[in-house]
């Protein structure tokens, strides 16, 4: 069955440096402009190209209007997964949650009233859930082209999850145009299996230093400019991230910057979705790079990422521990710069 996804309601914000978009769906950003010195507008987050169009009834609501930025409580899904290479093996039964990235990201939100300048966001998780609610306060920043977050989790009973934050990016045309700027000091690892059939990386290979990435084909790919030269679907995992990063966006002549707290967060994924998947609602038309700070193991699930692990046995935790009446917060931010164009 196919059906047109209903908009839910949405708010927008306008401050001097620029206009947000806020949407009940997910919390998910919408389009966002910052104006940058000199008056020039730019629009770095994604919009999925479905997102106005009729989509099969199945879509999960995470998928539907797909766009922006969100955070994802728990990240990532269980399946079913058999033990390899030293990573435990899942179920697709769900241990927490059975929806993709967690219930918050395919369901309503509502907005509540918060202070001026601010955009503020609630949603209650299903009574038989370890969480109890989120809370999100988007803030656009008076003297600035940037937004600041926080994100508070009232969790409901003692639990251990995997947390995320999902900011997605709108790539240029233009193969490499955009570069991740991320130091090379940092580790990564690839995904412990295919992403997608179009996938073209080794598996489960650690990266030293992270952009140095051995292909399926032999020989290696330099991933630090993006989009990727083939057609693709991969995920990176970052380990140890200082709680910044950004992208330069050469093309169009700017820079976005996301900050975090890396006590909260000690890595972020890398999705590269670099028009590789060919199945609807895909179709092989999506372009954009996910830079996603989390703790867990990859989108891997409960399961797998409150288990030992190859990335918690190097030291980096890949869930955290909760307990009842705990309300944890954590605040992030999100700023674009004029940079040269190349």
């Amino acid at each position: 069955m196919i059906e047109m996804t209903r908009l839910g309601e949405a708010r927008s914000l306008v401050w001097q440096h620029g206009v947000v978009s806020v949407e009940s769906l997910g919390g998910m950003i919408g389009p966002t402009l910052f104006v940058l010195d000199g008056g020039r507008q730019v629009a770095p987050f994604q919009v999925a190209p479905w997102a106005t169009e009729p989509v099969d009834a199945e879509v999960p609501g995470i998928l539907k209007r797909l766009r922006g930025e969100w955070p994802c409580v728990p990240f990532g899904s269980d399946a079913d997964r058999a033990p390899a290479n030293g990573w435990p093996g899942s179920v697709a039964a769900p241990t927490v949650d059975p929806f993709p990235h967690g219930y918050s990201s395919n369901h309503e939100w509502r907005f509540e009233v918060g202070e001026a300048g601010s955009i503020v966001l609630a949603i209650d998780y299903p009574e038989d859930h370890p969480v109890r609610a989120l809370k999100r306060t988007v803030t656009p920043d008076p003297n600035a082209s940037a937004l600041d977050f926080e994100l508070e989790i009232d969790v409901r009973r003692d639990c251990v999850l995997p947390i995320g934050l999902h900011p997605s990016f709108r790539l240029p045309v233009k193969a490499g145009a955009m570069r991740i700027e991320v130091g090379s000091d940092v580790a990564g690892m690839t995904f412990p299996g295919p992403v997608d059939a179009s996938s073209i990386v080794r598996q489960g290979e650690l990266l030293e230093p992270w952009h140095d990435v051995p292909l399926l084909a032999g020989g290696r790919l330099d991933v630090r400019q993006v989009p990727l030269p083939q057609a693709t679907e991969e995920v990176l995992q970052l380990l140890e991230m200082p709680g910044r990063a950004a992208l330069w966006n050469t093309a169009e002549g700017y820079r976005v910057k996301l900050t975090w707290e890396a006590e909260h967060f000690p890595s972020a994924l890398l999705w590269f979705s670099n028009r590789g998947r060919q199945f609807a609602p895909w179709n092989g038309r999506h372009l954009a790079l996910g830079l996603e700070p989390v703790c867990s193991a990859f989108d891997l699930g409960q399961l797998v990422s409150s288990a030992d692990n190859p990335i918690s046995r190097r030291g980096t935790p890949t869930a955290r521990t909760f307990r009842a009446g705990e309300r944890f917060v954590t605040r992030y931010r999100i700023e674009v710069e004029a940079a040269e164009i190349v």
